[in-house]
């Protein structure tokens, strides 16, 4: 069975840095918190490779179509991704996905919010198969999101300790 390192190599998918706030922005929170058995993810934005926040911005069904936001979903994948590998060391301590909550920055009457948070979805059931990649899931639309990103993201995994 293939590491989930191997599974990332095999697809060309590279971690990003950690997130780059902007200009004056203190983030006085972890990006994951282990607690015993599990850990708890805070909210990411699609980052580009070198941690900044990647573009396009703004509202999906105005500023990005449906396509786009789920480009940025799965962009939020690999940040979430590039923030366990920092907090476990080894994604392979990963058991189980076991809740994702999906927010998409909509534009009024958007209402494909599932289809959006899909490319984070297929993003982690890609590299992490289905027995430990399936999740619970909720997908939801909000009026405006932190810095007015696209896609913002919190799960919570299961771990070996």
């Amino acid at each position: 069975m293939p590491t989930v390192q191997q599974r990332l190599d095999a697809l060309g998918l590279v971690l990003p840095q950690p997130v780059e706030p902007p200009p004056g922005v203190v983030l006085p929170f972890q990006f994951v918190r282990v607690h015993g058995s599990r850990a708890f993810i805070s909210g990411h934005g699609p980052t580009n490779a070198d941690g900044s926040l990647a573009r396009p911005l703004g509202k999906v069904g105005r500023d990005l179509d449906l396509v786009q936001g789920a480009a940025a979903a799965r962009l939020v994948g690999l940040a979430v991704l590039g923030s366990l590998q920092r907090a476990l060391g080894d994604l392979d301590r990963i058991v189980a996905w076991t809740r994702v909550f999906g927010m998409v920055n909509s534009a009024p009457g958007f209402n494909l919010q599932p289809a959006v948070i899909n490319g984070f979805s297929d993003l982690i059931l890609e590299v992490f198969g289905h027995e430990v990649g399936a999740h619970a899931r909720s997908a939801v639309g909000m009026a405006e999101l932190p810095f007015d990103i696209p896609v913002e993201i919190e799960a919570e995994v299961e771990i070996h300790a």
